[in-house]
Formats: structure tokens, sequence, C-alpha cells
């Protein structure tokens, strides 16, 4: 079997046990590599971006490189590492168990998971904030934990699945502009902004494509697109998040409370602020776009004929 062949098969079987299976319930590779980078910041530390360039190339140089050592090693490789970066049906299930809650009236429940998702301050939403807050966050981890790594496996194998999750981590853990990381944390944040241009773009167009699933339409969709993601501060998240409120026909951003203090965020889309319903077409919304993203990677992958050592 062509390499290439190989890569889409692993693509797809991993895929398959995500949906199966979720994240490793215990000794998670991902939350291994997160002691790892607490252990080297310990080193590298230094409030400077040469600082953080460094403790970037490092770290995402040697999970890069280990994945570069299996690479054309067979099938399974490549599924147990595409199993082991996804998160879109761990990111599927936790939001239809927010909305049980929401549905259920158990605003205790629905706060104590809503930091599973995001970092917004419970306690400070009523129902239809933490329905807004979870359907925000799916939109944007839809891309972030399901479209960009298999776009990136598909493009370079394992090297490609390992290295995009070490960069989306670091981010997760230094790329903010507090009093630590402002300077050092500037390199993961730029690396992840750069990692995910395509795949949230990509995110984008299969939202819009599939918008028909949920009521909506591809030519609202791209028109919020279009109109509303330039306006929200990340340049990937805005695309994510715009195209989905165009495609359920609501409206996104506004007054966001963290723990760290309010954001006034842009308003994204036309409609209504989202429901609990809302919530759960857009839980529908981000399978079917993994679904078609994995038959694209898989595809992608085929097509791609890598050079034989």
């Amino acid at each position: 079997m062509r390499r290439s062949s190989r890569t889409a098969t692993g693509l797809l079987l991993g895929f398959a046990v995500d949906r199966v299976l979720g994240d490793p319930r215990r000794w998670h590779p991902v939350a291994g590599f997160g002691s790892m980078a607490l252990a080297v910041e310990t080193v590298t530390y230094a409030d400077r971006r040469a600082a953080g360039v460094v403790h970037e190339l490092l770290l995402v140089g040697s999970v890069a490189g280990a994945g570069a050592v299996l690479r054309g090693r067979g099938i399974l490789p490549v599924a147990l590492a595409t199993w082991t970066v996804l998160g879109g049906q761990s990111l599927v299930r936790t939001g239809r168990d927010m909305a049980d809650r929401l549905e259920a009236g158990d605003l205790d429940g629905a706060r104590a998971l809503l930091p599973s998702l995001c970092g917004r301050d419970p306690a400070a939403l009523d129902a239809d904030g933490l329905a807004r807050a979870a359907l925000e966050s799916i939109a944007e981890n839809t891309s972030d934990a399901a479209v960009a790594p298999l776009l990136w496996g598909a493009i370079a194998g394992v090297p490609g699945l390992l290295g995009y999750r070490a960069v989306n981590t670091l981010d997760a853990m230094i790329g903010y502009r507090n009093d630590r990381y402002h300077r050092f944390g500037w390199a993961a944040a730029r690396v992840d902004d750069l990692a995910n241009l395509a795949p949230a773009r990509l995110t984008g167009l299969l939202t819009a494509c599939l918008a028909p699933l949920s009521g909506g339409t591809p030519a609202r969709a791209l028109r919020v697109w279009r109109r509303d993601a330039r306006n929200h501060p990340s340049p990937n998240a805005g695309v994510v998040e715009s195209s989905m409120a165009g495609a359920l026909g609501i409206r996104l951003g506004g007054r966001t409370e963290y723990r760290h203090g309010i954001e006034l965020r842009p308003v994204l889309g036309d409609g209504p602020a989202p429901t609990v319903p809302d919530l759960r077409r857009a839980v529908r919304m981000s399978e079917a776009v993994q679904l078609a993203a994995v038959t694209l990677a898989a595809a992608a992958a085929a097509l791609i004929s890598w050079p034989q050592r």
C-alpha cells in the first residue's frame, strides 16, 4: 500500500476510534505534553520574545521530529496519532451534556461543565448566556479540535498531526497577553494563528455548505462571514463563529465575561441571541462538519504521494 493510502486509511481509522471512544480517559498524551511543556518552561522562561521563540521551537520541533520517525511505518501510527490529537467527539458530547443540563434547569450543573469548553466566568451567566458561551466554543473548537488536525494530517502525516496539536496546546498554555506571557507567549500565539489560517477557512466553507442541515442557507452564512469576521480580534475564531452564526440565523458576540474581566466582542450575525435549541443545532452542525472534513482529508491524503526513503 502506498504511503499516501496508508495516511488516508489511518486518518479514517483514527477518526472512527474517536467517534466511538472520545478522548483517552487516562494517560492522555496531550496532557503529558502539557506537563513536559511546564517543566521546560522553568528552564526557558524569560520575559522576552526570543525566549518564547526558543520554547516554541524546542517543544514543537521535538514532537514533530518524533512524528517524522514514525512516518512511513504503516497505518497504525497514523491512526493512533489521529485519535490522540482529535477532540471532536468529546466536544460534541460536552455540547449535548450542556444542552441536557440547561433544558433540565440544572444551572449549577451547566456552570460546572462550562470550564471544560471555554474560559468564561460561569457564575455570571444565566441559561442563555451559558448556551451562547458553549455555542461559540463549539464553533471555534470544531476547527481547532477536528478540522485543523485532520487537514495537517492529510498534508504532513504523523508529523503534521502531532506538530499541530503541540502548537495548539502551547497557545492554550502561554498564548496570553497577561503580565507573564505577553512577550514569552507571543510566538506561541502567532504560530497558532498561522497554523489555523487554512483550517478555519475550510471550517467556514464547510459550515456554509452544510447550513441547510440547520435550516439556514449557504448564502447567508457566507454573507455574515464576509461582513463580520474581520471585526473579531482573532483572525480565525471570527471566521468560524461568524459562519456558524450565519448558518444558524443567530447573533453571537457582545458582552463577554471572563474571570479576568469583561470584554465587548463584536456582534456576529443578524438574528436573535442563541438559546438552548440553537446549541443543539450547533452540535449537529459540528458533527456534520467533522464528517465532511475527515472525508476531504482522507481524499487529499490519498492524492499526496510522499517520496520514498
